[in-house]
């Protein structure tokens, strides 16, 4: 009787899999003895080494030794309790009304659970290990497999720490590379090379394999460059069908998540289907619930030859794909827009003061909420754990007096994960600043350096955490920024905000390169805890500005932060005087360039927001557009025409004396000067209001 397919696929598999043979002799083991010496055997390593091959060795294993083996890909489920269940009940043919526990435990045999790609489960990390393991019964072995160690949790349990085993694994020896190469038919005179270039990493070694079974003639050579994967995918890469099948894996490589809609963006065609696909079909191109994605250090390569090869074409992929994620914020709201967010600064994952702040994981299950009563307890827990009592009592007051500036990031039981608590200091009380050294603080250096004029705001983030690690890199912190970023979108005419944190250096490149400014003045203490605080004049540098800047810096290949390009230069803030007296300077040279040249309005928003260029010639004319719209603007008011006439004969078309201008408009000239200066009045106010608005 012949064999079926998926046992030809088993063997395959077997035949070409090589080494980890400690692992599997661990494995073996387990099965064979009485009992099992553990019941979670967690393997982890990094992408590529050979964690789902060496499952699908295990699953073999069962199958030989006549042991039930369920196996379950994480990358297929949504990392919440229902849908893990709901996935053990179809792989093991049970009915909606099934328990998966229930059936397991009322079979006396052995049963092996093994769980592949667990980072992307680790929102439920804590549910498996407190709920769903402990209910198995002591006849089922469970293999969990992820990129990353355990968390401390597993470890620091006891009872977790005597039934678990820790596995770790490694690249191959040079000898089971070797195994490797001849089992893919390379030839022997390359083995040397192949082993200098992979050091034994399993994805390196396959594409290895990949490449040469394109052509006898493909030899590499070790100092080709000091990248082995790059050289390998080059190789890879330029046997791709088409151009447009070339610039749509460039495409791929960029963006977190290709769509076709997101490739019909970039590649600016309007079918994509058939590039999609192909794609799709790659060996390194992984498929998640929101779309395909290259393997890291694919993306990796795919990247670094593109901007080597063809920087101008890397910088107009990007230009796209923010044209693209910048129409998409426009269209969405609340958690569809944090993930459009997520994907805008994946954009600057490539430059290495942003790359090494962010997590970058395509699955999160932590959600963004307002905050509820019911979650004030866990939040000051937090605070009480990481910054102190004191602390905590300053988060209660807050809590108490602006519950509308925190947010909550709710895990998949929709408990506080995290949070931020955000103080609008504009609208604090002067007893509510004094209360709290770190509002005051940033309070103080607004009313020194940078004080707020007429109807302008500032925001302090004066708390923000993860419940497991604080303000250390973890999603929680990654979706935390992403709110930051969301905050500033949402809020009409911001003019600073303020980023308090415990560790100032730490975050001191990545803040640098978002401009954000570090302000010693505005540091603080609680509790005997030193806080650094970073701060963005918004008025200096306003928000298309800044957008533009993070542009110009998200193409840098470098963890230098660049100067602001001459594109983009810092407003100059004037306060409310110094901008009435700056607009009564421009009616009244209204038709002297020479003197309209060193008028402070050529540098407020006014202005320069509708001319960005530094030529003061194109601003001059600028400036005198918007003194004579606003001037002309009093026109449609019959009650603010007669300004509009005085105003019109002192400074557009100017009578040689206003004496004469009165006599024009045949006015006293007393009446004649009431107007003019309150239509000057009047004009200075609406051009404030485009100022500060």
């Amino acid at each position: 009787m012949s064999s079926s397919l998926a046992e030809r696929l088993i063997a395959e598999r077997h035949r070409q899999f090589v080494g980890r043979k400690l692992e599997l002799e661990l494995f073996e083991s387990a099965l064979a003895a009485a009992g099992f010496p553990f019941h979670v055997l967690h393997i982890f390593g990094p992408g590529g080494v050979g964690k789902t091959s060496l499952l699908k060795q295990f699953s073999r294993i069962c199958h030989l030794s006549k042991i039930q083996s369920i196996y379950v890909d994480a990358r297929n489920i949504e990392p919440t309790s229902e849908s893990f269940i709901s996935t053990l009940q179809l792989l093991m043919g049970l009915n909606a009304a099934d328990s998966p526990l229930q059936v397991l435990a009322a079979q006396p045999s052995r049963h092996i659970i093994l769980l592949d790609t667990y980072e992307t489960l680790s929102p439920l990390d804590e549910w498996l290990r407190e709920v769903f393991l402990p209910q198995l019964r002591e006849n089922t072995l469970s293999v969990i497999a992820g990129r990353h160690s355990p968390s401390s949790t597993w470890q620091t349990d006891p009872g977790w720490q005597a039934l678990t085993q820790l596995l770790p694994l490694r690249n191959l020896s040079p000898e089971e590379s070797q195994t490797y190469l001849t089992r893919r038919a390379v030839p022997e005179t390359q083995h040397q090379a192949v082993l200098d270039f992979t050091h034994g990493y399993p994805l390196a070694l396959s594409l290895v394999a990949d490449v040469l079974a394109q052509g006898q003639d493909i030899c590499f050579q070790p100092e080709a460059s000091p990248n082995v994967v790059k050289t390998l995918l080059e190789k890879f890469v330029q046997d791709v069908p088409t151009p447009a099948h070339r610039m749509a894996l460039e495409a791929c490589a960029l963006a977190r998540l290709t769509t076709e809609a997101v490739l019909t963006e970039m590649l600016a065609l309007a079918d994509v289907h058939e590039l999609f696909e192909w794609l799709r079909g790659l060996s390194f191109i992984e498929s998640g619930q929101l779309g395909i994605f290259p393997h890291d250090l694919a993306r990796e390569v795919l990247i670094a030859d593109l901007r080597w090869r063809n920087p101008d074409w890397y910088t107009e992929l990007h230009q796209r794909a923010r044209t693209y994620y910048t129409k998409r914020l426009g269209q969405t709201h609340g958690q569809q827009q944090h993930r459009v967010l997520f994907d805008y600064i994946f954009l600057h994952r490539d430059n290495p003061a942003v790359r090494p702040r962010f997590t970058w994981q395509e699955n999160s299950s932590l959600l963004t909420d307002r905050l509820q009563e019911t979650d004030k307890p866990a939040i000051l827990r937090m605070v009480a754990e990481y910054e102190g009592e004191e602390s905590a009592q300053l988060a209660a007051h807050w809590l108490a007096r602006q519950p509308q500036g925190v947010l909550v990031l709710r895990d998949a039981q929709q408990q506080p994960a995290g949070f931020l608590l955000m103080v609008a200091l504009h609208q604090a009380r002067s007893e509510d600043l004094n209360a709290d050294p770190g509002a005051l603080a940033a309070w103080r250096y607004l009313q020194t350096h940078a004080p707020l004029r007429q109807h302008e705001g500032a925001t302090l983030f004066r708390f923000w955490m993860a419940r497991d690690s604080y303000q250390a890199v973890s999603p929680t912190q990654s979706l935390i920024f992403i709110n930051f970023v969301q905050h500033h979108q949402h809020t009409t005419g911001p003019a600073f905000t303020f980023y308090a944190c415990a560790s100032p250096d730490f975050w001191a490149a990545m803040f640098a390169y978002a401009d954000l400014a570090r302000l010693p003045e505005a540091d603080f203490e609680v509790g005997g805890r030193q806080y650094g605080v970073y701060g963005h004049d918004w008025r200096v540098v306003s928000p298309t500005a800044w957008q533009e800047l993070l542009a110009q810096r998200e193409i840098a290949a470098s963890a230098q932060v660049s100067a602001p390009s001459q594109m983009i230069e810092p407003l100059l803030v004037l306060s409310q005087p110094e901008f009435i007296a700056a607009v009564k300077d421009a009616l009244r040279y209204f038709g002297r360039t020479d003197k309209l040249r060193n008028n402070p309005l050529l540098r407020s928003r006014l202005v320069v927001e509708r001319v960005p260029a530094h030529g003061s010639a194109e601003r001059v004319t600028t400036l005198q557009a918007v003194v004579k719209e606003a001037v002309e603007s009093l026109q449609s008011s019959p009650r603010e025409e007669k300004l509009y006439r005085a105003l019109y004969r002192t400074y557009l078309h100017p009578a040689p004396t206003q004496e004469q201008a009165a006599e024009l408009l045949d006015l006293p000239f007393s009446t004649f000067r009431r107007h003019l200066k309150v239509g000057t009045t009047r004009v200075a106010d609406i051009l404030w209001q485009q100022e500060i608005q």
